[in-house]
Protein backbone atom coordinates (compact mmCIF):
# COMPACT_ATOMS: atom_id res chain seq x y z
CA UNK A 1 0.00 0.00 0.00
CA UNK A 2 1.36 3.42 -0.89
CA UNK A 3 2.42 6.02 1.65
CA UNK A 4 -0.25 8.31 0.29
CA UNK A 5 -2.87 5.63 0.89
CA UNK A 6 -1.68 5.24 4.48
CA UNK A 7 -1.88 8.99 5.06
CA UNK A 8 -5.39 9.09 3.64
CA UNK A 9 -6.38 6.23 5.92
CA UNK A 10 -4.96 7.92 9.00
CA UNK A 11 -6.77 11.17 8.15
CA UNK A 12 -10.01 9.25 7.66
CA UNK A 13 -9.62 7.47 10.99
CA UNK A 14 -9.11 10.78 12.74
CA UNK A 15 -12.35 11.98 11.17
CA UNK A 16 -14.12 8.81 12.31
CA UNK A 17 -12.86 9.32 15.86
CA UNK A 18 -14.05 12.94 15.88
CA UNK A 19 -17.45 11.85 14.56
CA UNK A 20 -17.73 9.22 17.28
CA UNK A 21 -16.94 11.76 19.99
CA UNK A 22 -19.46 14.27 18.65
CA UNK A 23 -22.11 11.59 18.22
CA UNK A 24 -21.66 10.47 21.82
CA UNK A 25 -22.38 14.01 22.95
CA UNK A 26 -25.33 14.30 20.58
CA UNK A 27 -26.98 11.11 21.84
CA UNK A 28 -26.03 11.24 25.51
CA UNK A 29 -29.60 11.98 26.59
CA UNK A 30 -31.12 9.03 24.75
CA UNK A 31 -31.85 5.73 26.45
CA UNK A 32 -29.55 2.78 25.77
CA UNK A 33 -32.18 1.17 23.54
CA UNK A 34 -32.60 4.28 21.42
CA UNK A 35 -28.99 5.37 21.22
CA UNK A 36 -27.23 5.04 17.88
CA UNK A 37 -23.85 4.78 19.53
CA UNK A 38 -22.91 2.97 22.72
CA UNK A 39 -19.60 3.39 24.51
CA UNK A 40 -18.32 0.17 26.10
CA UNK A 41 -16.53 1.27 29.26
CA UNK A 42 -16.15 -2.21 30.79
CA UNK A 43 -13.37 -4.77 30.33
CA UNK A 44 -12.12 -6.44 27.18
CA UNK A 45 -14.18 -9.58 27.84
CA UNK A 46 -17.32 -7.47 27.38
CA UNK A 47 -15.94 -6.16 24.09
CA UNK A 48 -15.41 -9.77 22.96
CA UNK A 49 -18.99 -10.58 24.04
CA UNK A 50 -20.26 -7.78 21.80
CA UNK A 51 -18.08 -8.99 18.93
CA UNK A 52 -19.35 -12.53 19.35
CA UNK A 53 -22.97 -11.39 19.27
CA UNK A 54 -22.39 -9.28 16.17
CA UNK A 55 -20.63 -12.09 14.30
CA UNK A 56 -23.43 -14.53 15.18
CA UNK A 57 -26.04 -12.03 13.94
CA UNK A 58 -24.42 -11.43 10.54
CA UNK A 59 -26.44 -12.57 7.53
CA UNK A 60 -24.44 -11.14 4.60
CA UNK A 61 -21.01 -9.76 5.39
CA UNK A 62 -18.38 -9.27 8.07
CA UNK A 63 -15.48 -6.88 7.51
CA UNK A 64 -12.68 -6.85 10.10
CA UNK A 65 -9.72 -4.54 10.66
CA UNK A 66 -7.03 -6.14 12.79
CA UNK A 67 -4.31 -3.57 13.38
CA UNK A 68 -4.21 -2.92 17.11
CA UNK A 69 -1.94 -4.91 19.41
CA UNK A 70 -3.67 -5.95 22.61
CA UNK A 71 -2.38 -4.79 25.98
CA UNK A 72 -1.36 -7.43 28.50
CA UNK A 73 -4.55 -6.93 30.52
CA UNK A 74 -6.66 -7.58 27.42
CA UNK A 75 -5.49 -11.15 26.91
CA UNK A 76 -8.30 -13.69 26.83
CA UNK A 77 -8.83 -17.44 26.58
CA UNK A 78 -11.08 -16.70 23.62
CA UNK A 79 -9.35 -15.98 20.33
CA UNK A 80 -10.65 -13.72 17.59
CA UNK A 81 -10.05 -16.64 15.21
CA UNK A 82 -12.58 -18.77 17.07
CA UNK A 83 -15.12 -15.93 17.03
CA UNK A 84 -14.85 -15.53 13.25
CA UNK A 85 -15.53 -19.22 12.74
CA UNK A 86 -18.88 -18.77 14.49
CA UNK A 87 -20.22 -16.85 11.49
CA UNK A 88 -23.10 -18.47 9.63
CA UNK A 89 -22.50 -20.40 6.43
CA UNK A 90 -22.66 -18.16 3.39
CA UNK A 91 -21.58 -14.99 5.20
CA UNK A 92 -18.72 -13.27 3.38
CA UNK A 93 -15.81 -12.54 5.75
CA UNK A 94 -12.93 -10.19 4.91
CA UNK A 95 -10.01 -9.55 7.24
CA UNK A 96 -7.66 -6.59 6.80
CA UNK A 97 -4.50 -6.97 8.89
CA UNK A 98 -1.43 -4.85 9.51
CA UNK A 99 1.81 -6.62 8.48
CA UNK A 100 3.08 -7.02 12.04
CA UNK A 101 -0.15 -8.64 13.25
CA UNK A 102 -0.68 -11.02 10.33
CA UNK A 103 -1.30 -14.55 11.66
CA UNK A 104 0.28 -16.80 9.03
CA UNK A 105 -1.09 -19.95 10.67
CA UNK A 106 -4.56 -18.48 10.28
CA UNK A 107 -3.86 -17.73 6.60
CA UNK A 108 -2.83 -21.36 6.08
CA UNK A 109 -5.99 -22.54 7.83
CA UNK A 110 -8.02 -21.05 5.00
CA UNK A 111 -6.59 -23.57 2.52
CA UNK A 112 -9.23 -26.13 1.74
CA UNK A 113 -12.00 -24.39 3.69
CA UNK A 114 -15.33 -24.32 1.89
CA UNK A 115 -15.86 -20.65 2.83
CA UNK A 116 -12.37 -19.24 3.44
CA UNK A 117 -11.82 -15.88 5.09
CA UNK A 118 -10.38 -13.41 2.56
CA UNK A 119 -7.29 -11.87 4.14
CA UNK A 120 -5.28 -8.89 2.94
CA UNK A 121 -2.38 -6.91 4.40
CA UNK A 122 -1.96 -3.13 4.49
CA UNK A 123 -0.31 -0.40 6.55
CA UNK A 124 -3.11 0.50 8.94
CA UNK A 125 -3.00 2.75 12.03
CA UNK A 126 -3.72 0.95 15.35
CA UNK A 127 -7.38 0.03 15.18
CA UNK A 128 -9.78 -2.85 15.70
CA UNK A 129 -13.03 -2.72 13.79
CA UNK A 130 -15.86 -5.13 13.07
CA UNK A 131 -18.48 -4.10 10.51
CA UNK A 132 -21.49 -6.40 10.20
CA UNK A 133 -23.93 -6.29 7.27
CA UNK A 134 -23.09 -2.60 6.84
CA UNK A 135 -25.54 -1.82 9.64
CA UNK A 136 -23.51 -2.11 12.86
CA UNK A 137 -19.86 -1.62 13.72
CA UNK A 138 -17.73 -2.26 16.78
CA UNK A 139 -14.67 0.01 16.82
CA UNK A 140 -11.81 -0.18 19.32
CA UNK A 141 -9.12 2.50 19.11
CA UNK A 142 -6.74 4.43 21.31
CA UNK A 143 -7.73 7.95 22.34
CA UNK A 144 -6.47 10.67 24.65
CA UNK A 145 -8.23 8.95 27.54
CA UNK A 146 -7.00 5.46 26.66
CA UNK A 147 -8.83 2.65 24.92
CA UNK A 148 -12.22 3.64 23.50
CA UNK A 149 -14.65 0.95 22.36
CA UNK A 150 -17.88 2.00 20.65
CA UNK A 151 -20.83 0.12 19.21
CA UNK A 152 -22.00 2.20 16.25
CA UNK A 153 -25.29 2.29 14.36
CA UNK A 154 -25.04 5.83 12.97
CA UNK A 155 -25.57 5.65 9.17
CA UNK A 156 -23.08 8.46 8.43
CA UNK A 157 -20.35 6.81 10.48
CA UNK A 158 -21.06 3.39 9.01
CA UNK A 159 -20.85 4.78 5.50
CA UNK A 160 -17.50 6.41 6.33
CA UNK A 161 -16.15 3.17 7.79
CA UNK A 162 -17.38 1.14 4.83
CA UNK A 163 -15.84 3.53 2.31
CA UNK A 164 -12.61 3.57 4.28
CA UNK A 165 -12.45 -0.22 4.37
CA UNK A 166 -13.13 -0.57 0.64
CA UNK A 167 -10.49 2.02 -0.30
CA UNK A 168 -7.84 0.22 1.74
CA UNK A 169 -8.97 -3.26 0.69
CA UNK A 170 -8.54 -2.69 -3.05
CA UNK A 171 -4.96 -1.46 -2.49
CA UNK A 172 -4.00 -4.13 0.05
CA UNK A 173 -1.87 -7.19 -0.74
CA UNK A 174 -3.49 -10.64 -0.48
CA UNK A 175 -2.03 -12.28 2.62
CA UNK A 176 -1.25 -15.53 0.82
CA UNK A 177 0.79 -13.69 -1.80
CA UNK A 178 2.86 -11.89 0.82
CA UNK A 179 3.32 -15.03 2.88
CA UNK A 180 4.09 -17.46 0.04
CA UNK A 181 6.14 -15.46 -2.45
CA UNK A 182 7.91 -12.92 -0.27
CA UNK A 183 9.41 -10.05 -2.27
CA UNK A 184 7.34 -7.85 -4.57
CA UNK A 185 9.01 -8.89 -7.84
CA UNK A 186 8.47 -12.61 -7.27
CA UNK A 187 4.88 -11.97 -6.19
CA UNK A 188 4.14 -9.89 -9.30
CA UNK A 189 5.67 -12.52 -11.61
CA UNK A 190 3.77 -15.32 -9.88
CA UNK A 191 0.54 -13.36 -10.20
CA UNK A 192 1.07 -12.93 -13.95
CA UNK A 193 1.83 -16.62 -14.43
CA UNK A 194 -1.20 -17.66 -12.39
CA UNK A 195 -3.25 -15.32 -14.53
CA UNK A 196 -1.96 -17.06 -17.65
CA UNK A 197 -2.85 -20.46 -16.22
CA UNK A 198 -6.28 -19.19 -15.26
CA UNK A 199 -6.81 -17.90 -18.80
CA UNK A 200 -5.91 -21.22 -20.37
CA UNK A 201 -3.37 -19.76 -22.81
CA UNK A 202 -0.55 -21.91 -24.16
CA UNK A 203 2.91 -21.83 -22.63
CA UNK A 204 4.24 -20.31 -25.84
CA UNK A 205 1.80 -17.40 -25.74
CA UNK A 206 2.32 -16.80 -22.02
CA UNK A 207 6.11 -16.88 -22.39
CA UNK A 208 5.92 -14.36 -25.21
CA UNK A 209 3.77 -12.05 -23.12
CA UNK A 210 6.29 -12.27 -20.27
CA UNK A 211 9.23 -11.87 -22.69
CA UNK A 212 10.92 -15.05 -21.46
CA UNK A 213 11.71 -18.35 -23.16
CA UNK A 214 9.21 -21.20 -23.00
CA UNK A 215 11.76 -23.18 -20.99
CA UNK A 216 12.10 -20.36 -18.44
CA UNK A 217 8.33 -19.94 -18.25
CA UNK A 218 7.84 -23.64 -17.55
CA UNK A 219 10.56 -23.49 -14.89
CA UNK A 220 8.67 -20.62 -13.22
CA UNK A 221 5.44 -22.64 -13.36
CA UNK A 222 7.19 -25.61 -11.74
CA UNK A 223 8.60 -23.38 -8.97
CA UNK A 224 5.16 -21.90 -8.25
CA UNK A 225 3.62 -25.37 -8.11
CA UNK A 226 6.35 -26.42 -5.68
CA UNK A 227 5.80 -23.34 -3.46
CA UNK A 228 2.06 -24.01 -3.38
CA UNK A 229 2.58 -27.73 -2.75
CA UNK A 230 0.61 -28.58 -5.88
CA UNK A 231 1.00 -31.71 -8.03
CA UNK A 232 -0.67 -30.21 -11.10
CA UNK A 233 -1.40 -26.85 -12.65
CA UNK A 234 -5.06 -27.30 -11.80
CA UNK A 235 -4.26 -27.92 -8.13
CA UNK A 236 -1.95 -24.89 -8.15
CA UNK A 237 -4.85 -22.81 -9.44
CA UNK A 238 -7.18 -24.10 -6.73
CA UNK A 239 -4.69 -23.31 -3.97
CA UNK A 240 -3.90 -19.92 -5.48
CA UNK A 241 -7.60 -19.10 -5.47
CA UNK A 242 -7.89 -20.17 -1.83
CA UNK A 243 -5.02 -17.82 -0.96
CA UNK A 244 -6.51 -14.93 -2.94
CA UNK A 245 -3.60 -14.92 -5.39
CA UNK A 246 -5.50 -15.06 -8.66
CA UNK A 247 -5.97 -11.65 -10.32
CA UNK A 248 -9.50 -10.35 -10.97
CA UNK A 249 -8.73 -10.22 -14.70
CA UNK A 250 -6.67 -12.62 -16.70
CA UNK A 251 -3.00 -11.90 -17.30
CA UNK A 252 -0.41 -11.46 -18.61
CA UNK A 253 -2.61 -10.53 -21.57
CA UNK A 254 -5.94 -9.11 -20.39
CA UNK A 255 -7.64 -10.19 -23.62
CA UNK A 256 -7.52 -13.82 -22.50
CA UNK A 257 -10.34 -15.48 -20.67
CA UNK A 258 -11.52 -18.95 -19.81
CA UNK A 259 -11.05 -21.73 -17.33
CA UNK A 260 -7.88 -22.77 -15.57
CA UNK A 261 -5.54 -24.83 -17.72
CA UNK A 262 -5.07 -28.42 -16.61
CA UNK A 263 -1.73 -30.11 -17.17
Amino acid sequence: MSSRGGDELEDALLQVRAMIESTVVLHRDLSLQESLITVIDSGYEDILDQAQQLIASATRSIDIVHARRLASEERSDRSERELIYEARDGVSVRLLSSPTLLDEDYVREQLGRENPVAIRVARVPPLQALIVDGSTALVVAESAVGRRASLIRVPELLNTLHTLFENVWVRAVPAGERMVFGDRYRAALARQILGALQSGVTDEVAARELTVSVRTYRRHVAEIMNILGANSRFQAGVRAAELGLLPPTAGPGTEYGGSLAIS
